[in-house]
């Protein structure tokens, strides 16, 4: 994605097969996030953070999920402040290349609704991840309540309460919640499938199944 080869060629797959890239999941800011270093190091990690906004402009991706997780999890206020100042910064460039953010994050529903306000409306929201909220223990009620009208992409994943994936319906998400609640919200977005991986290695079957289940629960909460 970051090379003008590497952009041809995934236009021409998606035109071949006829799909297209609306979100981007950015690890690399979980992996090194620019907000947790000074000096040089942070100017070149911002320095590619940039790069990788004008990149998804070019192949028309609309929305970068930026992970406020694990390496990436917000500590201190001045982790805080910094991320805020840069992406302020680059707002004007996302705007112009109709690029919008949406923040995964750890933060309670409270704390996490008191730090998106922080942040334009139009070009930041929230990626909803349904399992990480069920291994956090999170209440989907409360989450939508506190900023159900600023998520713009959602990852369909199921874990138990302080554990990691499992397959669809065999952890503790409250997958009827969640969907009524979506569908309350009038979420319109993407549904992102990271889901737990088959461990007979059918991978494509299992998707398949996850898909259908997926958009099962969709069509039973559509208002």
């Amino acid at each position: 994605i970051m090379t003008v080869e590497g952009q041809i060629k995934i236009r021409k797959l998606c035109d071949d097969y006829q799909i297209r890239i609306p979100s981007l999941t950015g690890d690399c800011f979980m992996q090194a996030p620019f907000w947790k270093y000074g000096g040089s190091l942070r100017e070149d990690l911002v320095t590619d953070f940039f790069a990788i906004i004008k990149a998804c402009g070019q192949l028309n991706i609309g929305v970068i999920v930026m992970p406020l997780v694990d390496g990436g999890s917000l500590k201190t206020l001045s982790e805080e402040k910094i991320l805020i100042d840069v992406l302020q910064k680059a707002q004007s460039l996302m705007t112009s290349l109709k690029i919008k953010i949406a923040f995964e994050s750890d933060f309670p529903p409270s704390k996490l609704a008191k730090f998106i306000r922080k942040l334009e409306p139009e070009v930041f929201g929230i990626n909803y991840d349904i399992g990480n909220s069920a291994s956090l223990g999170f209440i989907a009620d409360e989450e939508f309540v506190s900023y159900g009208e600023r998520i713009l992409n959602v990852h369909v994943k199921d874990r138990p309460l302080g554990l990691s994936t499992v397959p669809l319906g065999l952890g503790d998400a409250d997958f009827d919640s969640v969907f009524k609640n979506l569908s309350n919200y009038g979420y319109k977005g993407n549904y992102i499938l990271q889901t737990a991986r088959d461990a007979d290695g059918m991978h494509s079957e299992i998707l398949m199944e996850y898909r259908e289940k997926t958009a099962s629960w969709i069509a039973n909460h559509e208002s």
